[in-house]
């Protein structure tokens, strides 16, 4: 019976301080299994800079939120990060959360929970970033920068950074069920 070794590294704490380690730990295994599309969720950039510097080469999708998501009109992510991430041949996405929308909006106006959040908190169990993970890959793919037919390494935080990052094979928001992680390659333990 053929089987696949490999490491998954925990953090004992969640956050930005294992960004730079959860980078590393991600080009090593697509590396190692000749995977070239990265997506990489970042509010405000920092973390898009730093995916676009260490994947250069790479398809790298920065997956942003969208304009008004914290108050209405505004725009987290930075005019000077966006021109670095360009400038480093990555693409940014700015698109509605595929796990969400409808459903918050539903959420705050009725205090009842959607398909969409039962999903995230399914997906939560396993850590923020794993679900960060899976809704940045549909969502690229939705917008047709990353192949549902290719794997690709999708890389999540917990309140800032990254400290997930996952081996997948994609899909689409509407065909969700279809996604597949095949490796989680580190994670917060918490």
């Amino acid at each position: 019976m053929a089987k696949i070794v490999c490491k998954t590294v925990y953090f004992e704490k969640s956050g930005p301080e294992n960004t730079e380690e959860t980078f590393k730990l991600a080009k090593e295994r697509a590396e190692e299994l000749g995977i070239q599309n990265i997506v990489v969720a970042s509010t405000t950039g920092e973390t898009g800079i730093k995916a676009s510097e260490v994947f250069k080469g790479y398809n790298v999708v920065v997956v942003t939120h969208v304009t008004g998501f914290r108050k209405p009109n505004f725009q987290e992510f930075l005019p000077k990060n966006r021109s670095i991430i360009e400038r480093n041949g990555a693409k940014i996405l700015t698109t509605a959360h595929a796990f969400g929308t409808l459903g918050r909006a539903v959420n705050k106006k009725f205090g009842t929970l959607q398909v969409d959040g039962i999903v995230s908190n399914v997906l939560r169990l396993f850590g923020q970033g794993v679900k960060v993970a899976c809704e940045v890959a549909c969502m690229a793919a939705d917008a047709g920068l990353i192949k549902t037919d290719e794997e690709a390494i999708a890389i999540g935080g917990t309140g800032g950074g990254a400290d997930t990052a996952v081996v997948l094979k994609p899909s689409n928001t509407h065909a969700f069920f279809d996604l597949r992680i095949k490796e989680i390659t580190c994670k917060s333990r918490l």
